[in-house]
This record gives structure tokens, sequence and C-alpha cells, in this order.
């Protein structure tokens, strides 16, 4: 497999693998755009399909961590007809070797308890990829590191995303323009929670600063109902009905 790199060269005329259609990856590359000064790396195959990742410095990282010295992967994705052929294994490896040349301590990401979980990295692949566990929350979500050095600090969690807990009532949603999938799906949520007069305040993260900050350790998307976290996969407007307790 062949791959090549997304930069401010190439952006406008080059898919972004998650998103295929024009409107739903504007926002996604304009989020891009932005954060290519900063270290931000997109690698995808040549061939067209779900085969990417993307990752950061971790001090410019749009999630709640004390890494500095880390890269930050912040999605690796395989889906479809690209799965079971060792693409992430390149993909990994190339991120590491990035990594190393760069001269940081080591990669983190973040991941589930046991099971897998939507929108967050396999446990089981990342263990057996040399991945521990660095620190946890209480929503099941960890933070899994490689470092490159036995002594090395591991990276952690803020305290604000360790245990999540808000004061506002209702359904609330954080989310950013990282993930193209908030652009089609959050509007809709908001549509039936007005036509079900369902309670839903929704929070557009827009600056790294207020994003490092998120009382929830994943800042794409976050779903509170009564002041606690639900969870981090992007709802649909039939998922988010169905956990306010409205049949569709």
């Amino acid at each position: 497999m062949e791959y090549m790199r997304i930069k401010n060269e190439n952006i406008d005329k080059e898919h972004i693998c998650c998103a295929m259609s024009g409107k739903q990856s504007i926002k996604k590359k304009e989020w891009m755009k932005e954060r290519f000064d900063e270290g931000l790396v997109f690698y995808r195959s040549v061939e067209r399909g779900k085969c990417f990742i993307e990752y950061i410095s971790a001090e410019n990282a749009w999630i709640p961590i004390e890494a500095d010295g880390y890269i930050y992967i912040n999605c690796l994705w395989i889906a479809g007809a690209m799965k079971g052929h060792g693409y992430s294994n390149d993909l990994l490896s190339e991120c590491i070797r990035d990594a190393k040349a760069q001269g940081k301590k080591g990669v983190c990401i973040l991941s589930s308890d046991k099971r897998k979980k939507e929108f967050l990295s396999d446990p089981k692949y990342m263990a057996y990829k040399g991945f521990t566990v660095a620190d946890t929350t209480d929503t099941g979500i960890n933070l899994m590191y490689l470092p490159f050095g036995e002594t090395t600090e591991p990276p952690k969690f803020k305290e604000c995303a360790k245990n999540p807990n808000i004061l506002e009532k209702g359904f609330v949603i954080y989310y950013t323009d990282q993930c193209p999938f908030t652009y089609y799906w959050v509007p809709r949520v908001q549509a039936v929670a007005k036509e079900n007069n369902i309670p839903l305040k929704v929070i557009h993260i827009t600056d790294k600063e207020s994003a490092q900050n998120v009382p929830a350790p994943v800042t794409t998307y976050a779903l509170f109902k009564d002041g606690k976290f639900v969870t981090q996969a992007i709802q649909s407007d039939k998922k988010f009905l169905a956990l306010a307790g409205i049949k569709d």
C-alpha cells in the first residue's frame, strides 16, 4: 500500500477518508488547515478508502491531557475493505517513526477499558503494539501510551476529565469540528430535540484552550444527561430520541 500526507498544498483536492463528500468535509478541512502550522499530520492511503492516521504534538491537541513531549493520536481508522491487510501497522509505525525523529517522549491515544468502543482505539490492538494504560477516568475511557524511554513520565488526564460532571440539567453536547460526522448529526439532533421539547444545550468548541479544559475525556463529541457523562459516540437523531425515552 502506498501512502500520502495531506497538507495545505493538496487538501482542497484530496479527500480525507472519513468524509468523502464535499459538504461533510468542509468544516473538518477548515479545522485541519488551522492546525497544520501547529504540527498536525494527516497520513492516509493513496487508494481511496477509510485508511488514515491523524496526530499532533500533545501540547497542541484538543484534549484535556497533560502530555508535554508526547505525540497524541487524534484518530487511527481503518474500515471496510481496507481492514485485515496490516495497514494499521503501517500507519502506526509511521507515526512512531515521526515521533522519534522529532525527539518526542512517546505516543499516546485515547482508548477504552476492556472492549472496543465507538470513536476510540481498540485497547487490545494498542496493547498488542506495546501501549499500556497511562491514566483512567470514571467513564471507562483510558489514556494509553507508548514511551520511548524506560523512565519516561506517563501522560495523564487533567482533573476536569477524570470524573466528568457538569451542573446543567437536561442534555448537553460538547463538540468540535475535528470529526466531520458532527457536521451532519449535531444539527439533526438539535432539530428533533426542539420538535419534542427535549432540553438540549449545544456547546461548539472552537479554540484549543477551551478544548483542553472541557469537563470530559473526549472533545470531538461528549454527551451529558442531567450532569452525567453519557457517551463519546456521535448520536443519530433516532439514537438521541431513544436516550431521551422517546420511541420513534
